[in-house]
């Protein structure tokens, strides 16, 4: 977004110094790790002058108390799938030019209509979209395992960048079981499914899956978590529906763990397969909860689930049980707050009678004992109904009346939003109509946000501000808001806006005063400085 160039006029004597932060170079060496840092990228705003000019208003004149309006928040996100090359990149053999002008595109348009988060697929079968010592960069990339996109760079890098210059979070989305996928190609030398052949099972589709009960799976798999959380500046790690694999991936054979089954067994262990296989996945959430805030506080954990617990939850769901297929007691992860958001993959239209959408909602938010974000999935791109983009707003609304202020939704996927020549309209006229903030997280304890300093500058016809905050590297928004005719109006913009050149009339209103304020990337508010326009 194009930035005014503010040249800043202060009293006499009066000096005012700015923390900058610079951002590195994300072009990387295939076998090294990128040192991300977690320092946003933030430009050096303009260094104020020393003038004697009247109209110039120091950061303690002018300024008042006042009643500012609730900002509006909403969390808004859009998966955007690479297995199987489903979203992004569209074609394994795309130039690495082409790779980033699909990525602007769609990071764009989410911008553009008013979303607020990304849920990117960095590991779809134990590969990597970044650069990994621990795994093989993946085949949905380059077209071949373990090859390097060339000219080298780090995907992932690139989408957190250009994700956060956009106010866009950035969650990565990984998929912790799947050792190999069967459009990914042969598994060669460099694929998990040889180098940890130990660990890993075929199944009857094709497919390779880690054994979840062995610990070498558990371990590989945290410190693969750890890994992307320490070097990478993201926003929230997210996993998806995949556990145990679903019933047809093995043709309705059970799944093969005799192996972990029988160790279990003869060490003395006195649960049913049933129990110790969801025991195994239960030790695994948690654990993986705790590593990740142990590592960095801010960063979120999230999981979307199934939509169905369990048959008959709420009393007349019907469906698959991912409690019993999946072994996957989604319910206690919930309940225990071993996650801070929940995403249901609620895939059904409103009016479904064994998966009603908003009965469905009402019984997750009835177990969420921990209150946690509760945001359900949206099957945005092949739901079952005439009208899908009314279908989709309505189920939004329908979120809205349940959630309340903490509500949210992410969309499977972001083709829904494109495919769809209504569906993005219908958003943006509709629900999506103003920017919105994501909803706090109020769990997670933060440092908190200093309040900004405001200077004005009168010049004629319009009001040159500028802003900034001593600890900017702890914010992630700012919330502008401008008074006129006594009537607030707000407006969230991003972090590289730091300044702004505002007419003293719109449509015969006059400018009376504005505010500033701070937002960090867990939602919480800094308290705003406001000044009078004279």
């Amino acid at each position: 977004m194009r930035m005014n160039t503010l040249k800043m006029i202060v009293l006499s004597g009066f000096f005012t110094s700015f923390v900058a932060c610079s951002t590195q170079n994300s072009a990387v060496k295939a076998s090294t790790p990128v040192k991300n840092s977690v320092k946003p990228n933030i430009p050096k705003p303009p260094l104020p002058i020393t003038s004697t000019d009247s109209s110039a208003v120091s950061p303690n004149d002018d300024t008042f108390r006042t009643n500012l309006p609730e900002i509006k928040r909403e969390f808004r996100g859009a998966w955007i799938a690479s297995v199987a090359n489903i979203n992004w990149p569209s074609r394994n053999n795309l130039s690495v030019d082409q790779q980033k002008a699909e990525a602007i595109s769609m990071l764009d348009m989410l911008k553009d209509n008013n979303f607020n988060a990304v849920i990117f697929q960095v590991r779809p079968s134990a590969d990597a979209l970044y650069t990994s010592n621990l795994e093989p960069w993946s085949y949905f990339l380059t077209g071949q395992t373990g090859a390097a996109p060339y000219p080298n760079y780090d995907p992932l890098q690139f989408w957190i960048e250009e994700s956060h210059k956009r106010g866009l979070e950035l969650h990565v989305w990984l998929n912790p079981y799947r050792a190999h996928h069967s459009n990914g190609g042969s598994p060669n030398s460099l694929s998990m499914v040889n180098k940890l052949s130990d660990i890993v099972i075929r199944l009857k589709n094709g497919m390779y899956w880690f054994d979840p009960a062995d610990p070498k799976t558990q371990g590989h798999v945290s410190n693969v978590v750890k890994d992307i959380v320490t070097r990478y500046d993201i926003d929230a790690v997210h996993f998806d529906d995949y556990f145990y694999p679903y019933a047809t991936y093995n043709k309705g054979a059970d799944f093969p763990d005799n192996k972990t089954w029988n160790a279990y067994v003869s060490n003395g262990g006195t649960l049913t397969r049933a129990d110790w296989r969801r025991d195994n996945v239960n030790k695994f959430v948690e654990r993986i909860y705790k590593e990740i805030h142990a590592e960095k506080n801010y960063v979120r954990f999230g999981i979307s689930p199934f939509g169905i617990w369990k048959p008959g939850y709420p009393e007349g769901v019907t469906g698959s049980s991912q409690y019993d297929e999946l072994y996957a007691d989604a319910k206690l992860w919930l309940n225990k707050g071993w996650v801070d958001y929940f995403s249901p993959q609620l895939y059904w239209p409103i009016e479904s009678k064994g998966q009603p959408f908003e009965g469905l909602l009402n019984w997750w938010k009835s177990e969420n004992t921990m209150n946690r974000h509760l945001w359900p999935g949206l099957n945005t791109v092949e739901i079952k109904t005439s009208d899908r983009p009314t279908e989709i707003k309505n189920q939004i609304e329908i979120s809205r009346q349940v959630l309340g202020k903490d509500a949210g939704e992410i969309h499977w996927s972001i083709a829904g939003l494109t495919k769809n020549a209504n569906m993005l309209p219908t958003l943006k006229n509709g629900p999506y109509k103003e920017k919105a903030l994501v909803p706090k997280t109020s769990w997670i304890k933060a440092i908190p946000l200093q309040t900004p300093t405001l200077f004005i500058n009168n010049n004629g016809n319009f009001a040159q501000i500028s802003w900034s905050v001593k600890n900017i590297k702890e914010v992630f928004q700012w919330v502008l808001f401008t008074q006129y005719n006594g009537i607030w109006e707000t407006e969230i913009l991003n972090l590289d806006q730091l300044s702004r050149e505002i007419s003293k009339n719109k449509d015969g209103k006059v400018l009376n005063a504005v505010a500033i304020k701070a937002i960090d990337r867990l939602g919480n508010e800094s308290d705003y400085i406001a000044k009078k326009i004279k």
